[in-house]
């Protein structure tokens, strides 16, 4: 369906030429010290007058669309949207904003209505799985430390027991997030500790966790798992990718960060990133640039999951705004 009938008049339009129908509109007004920002993410069965139904939605409340989304996907019948909006929160307030995207969802029998309000609602309460390299790790507690992740990092759990007087640990005791090792043995079943530890989560974040999860660990916990894998997916799954591209004398190698799912290292990707590598590069530099990837992807895969801009697309994909 063409977005055109669905868009309102006062937006301007961009239309993509690919079977992708991509379209974002964007108003570009600074917002008053006194409003506060929204986001509003919606994924239903597509028809006439849903991004107006959206509009009036805000509009009517004194709220002002800053940017809009709009994917429908070529000949199926599923649309999907990403608002980012101003509102007075005195006029609209937040109890009342749930109930009128709740009637919104109703009206359109959505499969998906989300809405956040950053400076409001409490961050995303995420718990990190490591193992024993700790570049990714590092990375997510700087950049938390930094105010540059919009999380809460409840825990640390590793399967490698890392010794007191490290930088990570000495980082950890500082800012009061605990440490938990996490061992293997006949009397202990690792993935019903880990769950006891991670029961209260919004969702987990594996860096670099070198520990595959089960798919009973994954439907107990319910919730999403973030990986960061160190090689260029669907190519070079499983251990050792770094070595596995070296091996094939590949001219890009690159990171991946996806969902986790029963498949090893094959659910929906949420991000991807590459590096152009030579004939002059070795083994140890192929390693250095693709840690290097591993964290800048990790890092804009949590953000963008954050921030409402990855949704389910088809079986194994995603929707990024």
């Amino acid at each position: 369906m063409n977005a055109l009938r669905r868009a309102s008049s006062c937006f301007p339009i961009v239309l993509a030429t690919s079977k992708r129908s991509l379209n974002t509109f964007t108003t570009p007004i600074d917002p008053s010290p006194s409003l506060a920002h929204g986001i509003h993410v919606f994924h239903c069965p597509d028809q006439v007058g849903i991004v107006a139904k959206i509009s009036e939605c805000i509009a009517s409340k004194g709220g002002n669309i800053l940017v809009a989304d709009i994917f429908v996907p070529h000949n199926k019948n599923v649309f999907y949207s990403r608002s980012e909006f101003v509102f007075d929160p005195i006029k609209w307030k937040r109890d009342q904003m749930n109930k009128d995207f709740v009637d919104l969802s109703k009206m359109f029998n959505a499969v998906k209505s989300l809405v956040r309000v950053p400076s409001v609602d409490p961050k995303y309460k995420i718990a990190v799985l490591a193992s024993k390299q700790d570049h990714c790790l590092v990375d997510l507690l700087h950049a938390w430390q930094d105010g540059k992740l919009p999380v809460h990092i409840s825990s640390v759990i590793s399967n490698h027991d890392r010794v007191p007087n490290t930088h990570v640990m000495r980082f950890l005791e500082r800012h009061e997030i605990p440490y938990h090792y996490v061992s293997k043995s006949k009397e202990n079943n690792v993935e019903d500790e880990i769950l006891g530890l991670v029961q209260d989560t919004d969702f987990l974040v594996l860096a670099r966790y070198m520990q595959v999860l089960s798919g009973n660990f994954l439907k107990r916990y319910g919730k999403d798992v973030i990986n960061i894998h160190h090689g260029l997916l669907p190519s070079f799954k499983g251990g050792n990718p770094s070595r596995q591209a070296f091996e094939a004398g590949v001219k890009l190698i690159g990171a991946t960060s996806h969902f986790v799912t029963e498949e090893l290292d094959g659910g929906p990707i949420i991000e991807q990133m590459v590096e152009r590598v030579s004939h002059k590069d070795n083994l140890l530099s192929f390693i250095q640039k693709s840690e290097n990837l591993e964290k800048q992807c990790l890092m804009k895969a949590i953000k963008s999951y954050c921030e409402l801009r990855v949704l389910p697309y088809e079986d194994n994909r995603t929707v990024v705004f």
